[in-house]
């Protein structure tokens, strides 16, 4: 169904309106519904679904008890309890300084609005990888920081990462001549 909408698009020195006709946004056909929501289902499965089976088969392939054992390791549960700690901490601080940069940037005009902005936009150009790099140098034993987490018994060990460094760095025995 159109509808006439009459809209004041007209200059200071005219008095002339323009009528624009627009189309009900639920008013698509059928089909064309049916083809719209395949295709979301579709960009879902992708995105999320695939991945996710995935996973679950990877860890799955050597059969449901070697997952459980796996899990029940001490390292595994360390790494659990962690990631919940983290994430415990990391969402509520998220919430409230992400939903206060929100307001401020949209409410007010303040000097470092811009930067505010641009350190909002910074996880999204620089790549993991490299941010974790620079979390390693900033906090490994020999750096500024790597006496006082040292003191408080934390370590960034240095080791793993030139090893795991090497291995992602060298071509995989595939692509090497032999």
């Amino acid at each position: 169904m159109a509808a006439d909408v009459t809209l004041d698009r007209r200059s200071p020195a005219s008095t002339e309106t323009e009528t624009a006709t627009f189309r009900d946004p639920i008013s698509e056909s059928p089909l064309a519904r049916r083809v719209l929501i395949g295709i979301a289902l579709l960009f879902l499965a992708l995105v999320l679904f695939m991945p996710l089976i995935a996973v679950f088969t990877e860890a799955l392939r050597r059969g449901v008890s070697t997952a459980v054992a796996a899990i029940q390791q001490p390292d595994a549960r360390e790494a659990i309890q962690l990631t919940l700690l983290v994430a415990a901490i990391a969402v509520p601080l998220n919430l409230v300084f992400g939903v206060a940069a929100a307001w401020s940037i949209a409410k007010f005009e303040f000097k470092g609005k811009a930067f505010l902005i641009t350190l909002i936009d910074l996880p999204f150009s620089v790549s993991p990888v490299i941010a974790g790099l620079v979390y390693v140098l900033l906090f490994n034993a020999q750096s500024y920081f790597g006496p006082v987490l040292n003191s408080y018994g934390l370590q960034i060990c240095s080791r793993c990462l030139a090893s795991c460094w090497r291995r992602s760095s060298s071509p995989s025995p595939s692509l090497r001549a032999n």
